[in-house]
């Protein structure tokens, strides 16, 4: 009885330790971001899996969001983010791949929802992860099919997509000089803004990897609002609007986790 009563302890300590449940609950007149990537099944030894949610998984997410009684909104609506109702949510996914028209888009239509992509311009034949760490050399990010132009105006064009900028190659931008930033964040969301004729009015810092001074480039080049990699629920977005954390949804997480991150914005 007492091993019994042990493992008891230690499968409960465990539970504890990997969802934090006891988290206190977050008001929910804050908005919640959500942050995703990929909307595709898993792939068999696949580096990046936690990127990849699958389809089954994010349609039990939205139904989850629709049925709680969400309000769905675009990440441009933190621009006056007092006229918010409560139980706001802002879906953003980041750097452009495919799946995100193939699987993401049509589940977003059937739920009433609507979503912020965050595109990399130069996003064929690159291997970005390397940009973070040398040893994620596989290519695995740089084989998975990205969005064309065509395919971008197609989502812009249902209306339920809005575009904002994640510099012109996912650069690491702790790496560059002024220049380089310059470059990867101003230049990259003129270009942008120019091939698909619409204004990007927010920034998804690559990796989340940023300092003061990146931030001063995204307001210099005109971006209202910023997202970053940091867990949690922004406590003031008026105040954070270039720095707003952002709820990860992993592709490894269940509809119980994802419970749990809706309501602290944390793991």
């Amino acid at each position: 009885m007492i091993w019994l009563a042990f493992a008891a302890v230690v499968v409960l300590v465990g539970f504890s330790v990997r969802y934090s449940w006891w988290r206190a609950p977050v008001d929910e007149t804050r908005p919640r971001i959500l942050m995703y990537h990929m909307v595709s099944e898993a792939r068999a030894d696949g580096a990046f899996n936690k990127l990849r949610v699958a389809p089954k998984n994010f349609e039990a997410q939205l139904r989850v969001l629709r049925d709680g009684g969400w309000h769905f909104a675009f990440i441009s609506a933190l621009e006056q983010p007092q006229s918010l109702p409560a139980k706001t949510v802002i879906i953003t996914f980041d750097d452009g791949y495919e799946d995100n028209l193939l699987n993401a888009d049509p589940l977003l239509e059937r739920y009433g929802a609507c979503a912020t992509l965050y595109l990399v311009e130069d996003r064929f034949d690159r291997d970005w992860s390397t940009s973070k760490k040398a040893h994620h050399d596989s290519g695995e990010l740089m084989r998975e099919p990205k969005l064309s132009d065509g395919q971008v105006k197609t989502l812009l064009a249902s209306g339920r997509w809005e575009l904002g900028g994640h510099t012109r190659t996912h650069a690491n931008l702790a790496r560059l000089d002024e220049a380089g930033c310059r470059e990867e964040i101003v230049d990259a969301r003129g270009s942008l803004a120019t091939r698909f004729g619409v204004p990007l009015k927010s920034f998804a810092y690559p990796f989340g990897i940023y300092g003061a001074r990146d931030v001063v480039v995204a307001r210099d080049a005109g971006y209202t609002t910023a997202v970053t990699t940091e867990e949690g629920i922004p406590a003031d977005p008026a105040a954070q609007a270039l720095e707003l954390p952002r709820i990860k949804v992993s592709g490894k997480d269940g509809l119980f986790a994802f419970r749990l991150r809706l309501r602290s914005g944390r793991r």
